[in-house]
């Protein structure tokens, strides 16, 4: 059993907690990655339209333009080959990143970071983002925060990725500006303790199913809840429930409107 005693120790050291949410904000895991081709505007604007969040994954061309695009070779999600941090941005761009998904998409690009933070500005879309930190450079953090400042989204990026495990990564994003939302990972409930007490982070980004009582441990220190990994990227009807009654912050999942219909229709069963 997991001690009360820990628990209650953790409620001594914490600030007052903020009122939790109804309900979980939903966020779609690179897009509508089963539906639209993953890392794309048009996976990006389908999560707009249905009132989603979206993950996506910032790397680097040769040139040094931030790009969209979960793996470091262009192989798996386009019609190219090689990795994208040997080719330029006017090479990435003659890639068609849509068709080997569905001919339906023939044509999308793997965007810019700039192009997903503009469609975010020019829709007047609120939703939230989570941004996956692939790579490390000197100026990779601080050039992320300043163009979410330059198109007026910061304030909707949850940072994850490396900064997740990696103190310095997260001190960089806190000391670049103050208000960039930072994740800590939390692997296991043993992990709750020094997530926690991070200074550095805003959120707690856990990789299993938490109970009550540790949400509101993590709502008691002033953080907010990230769920992810396994438990909540498959499809698992008994963790979505849980993540409801639990009033979890976000969920980070590849089946979004599963979730979303479970939770509406309060389905006891795990059909879809």
């Amino acid at each position: 059993m997991r001690s009360t005693a820990f628990c209650l120790g953790l409620l001594l050291i914490c600030p007052v907690a903020a009122a939790p949410p109804d309900r979980p904000i939903l966020i779609a895991h690179r897009g509508m990655l089963r539906d639209a081709p993953e890392n794309t505007l048009a996976a990006f604007a389908a999560c707009v339209d249905l009132g989603l969040g979206f993950e996506l994954d910032v790397r680097r061309t040769k040139d040094g333009v931030l790009v969209i695009l979960h793996d470091d070779t262009v192989d798996r999600t386009t019609d190219g080959v090689g990795k994208i941090a040997e080719l330029s941005l006017a090479e990435v761009k003659k890639l068609d990143a849509g068709r080997r998904f569905d001919p339906a998409f023939a044509g999308q690009l793997a965007p810019t970071l700039d192009d997903a933070f503009a469609l975010l500005r020019d829709r007047k879309s609120n939703a939230l983002v989570a941004v996956d930190l692939k790579i490390s450079d000197a100026t990779y953090e601080a050039d992320i925060v300043a163009l979410g400042n330059k198109c007026g989204v910061l304030p909707q990026l949850v940072f994850i990725g490396r900064a997740i495990d990696e103190s310095a990564v997260r001190r960089k994003l806190r000391e670049v500006d103050h208000r960039a939302q930072v994740c800590v990972l939390a692997q296991t409930t043993k992990d709750l303790s020094t997530a926690v007490a991070d200074a550095e982070a805003s959120w707690v980004y856990a990789r299993f199913v938490p109970t009550a009582e540790e949400a509101g441990v993590i709502r008691k220190a002033g953080k907010k809840l990230f769920l992810s990994g396994p438990p909540f990227n498959q499809y698992r009807p008994e963790n979505f429930r849980t993540a409801l009654l639990i009033r979890a912050d976000v969920l980070l999942t590849d089946f979004p409107l599963e979730c979303r219909r479970l939770w509406r229709e309060g389905k006891s069963d795990d059909g879809r």
